[in-house]
């Protein structure tokens, strides 16, 4: 009897202690999440205050956030009674199977580091990569997330995009418009060599070092082709690109000169 009754105490003290332990950890988590929750808050708003880089502060909250969480579930398993050395094992073998399943995650996790190491773009910047074009929206610790000019987004792994060519049309103050301007076979080749270079010069926008240049380029199947091209501020871009189409569309009716369009003729003879 008296055995039974030393065993019933030992269990009620070792419940006692496990439901202390449970409490105890329960206060720890809910207690650290919230104090977590507050460190990221007020780590953003000194970013801000700072004027931090945006790229690397959204990387850096949430590598932050992820590594306080991890530090925090290890100490609370602590305090449930689990070894710290059998845990780490454990975690250890879990990591490796986690790691070779996620191979392709953790490629884009060293995608995300090298590219706030290297900045091949930042936000704000226009990039075209993987297929896609958009306007970097944020840099995750995975992901990076794009927003087309018609405010669809886009969401490209980091390691694809870090060892993927891209193009950043962000990084140049200055750009190159580009256009192709055909006139009609009898036409007047230098009148259209002169109306054009006169556009050019009538628009502010268009930068006079580096000199606009039009030249004769192709004789095409319908049209004698010129090859127009000025340098422009990177802001006026398509502004200057849209406004010239419309321009050399109105001037050419203006100064008789003809845009061509594809045309077959077909000529038919009598045996």
């Amino acid at each position: 009897m008296d055995e039974y009754l030393q065993d019933s105490d030992k269990l009620l003290e070792l419940i006692t202690d496990f439901a202390i332990s449970v409490a105890s950890a329960l206060a720890v988590l809910f207690i650290g999440l919230f104090l977590i929750k507050q460190f990221t808050k007020a780590l953003n708003k000194y970013f801000q205050k700072k004027d931090f880089d945006e790229s690397l502060e959204g990387f850096l909250l949430s590598l932050s956030s992820i590594a306080l969480k991890i530090m925090l579930y290890v100490a609370v398993i602590q305090m449930l009674g689990v070894q710290s050395t059998s845990f780490v094992a454990v975690l250890g073998a879990a990591g490796l199977a986690v790691g070779m399943a996620l191979s392709g995650t953790l490629q884009n996790f060293a995608g995300g580091v090298m590219i706030l190491i290297f900045k091949p773009f930042k936000v704000n910047d226009y990039i075209e990569a993987q297929g896609h074009a958009g306007t970097v929206n944020q840099v995750q610790i995975f992901n990076t997330i794009l927003k087309t000019p018609d405010n669809k987004t886009i969401i490209i792994p980091n390691g694809g995009l870090a060892n993927g060519s891209m193009i950043n049309y962000s990084t140049e103050e200055k750009r190159r418009v580009d256009w192709t301007i055909g006139i009609g076979y009898g036409d007047d080749a230098d009148k259209a060599l002169d109306v054009i270079n006169k556009m050019m010069e009538s628009d502010s926008r268009i930068l006079k070092d580096p000199a606009p240049f039009v030249a004769v380029s192709a004789l095409a199947d319908s049209s004698v082709n010129f090859a127009a091209r000025a340098w422009v501020n990177a802001s006026d871009y398509w502004a200057v690109y849209f406004d010239m189409n419309k321009n050399v569309y109105q001037t050419f009716a203006k100064e008789g000169l003809n845009i061509p369009f594809p045309q077959m003729d077909v000529h038919v003879h009598n045996n």
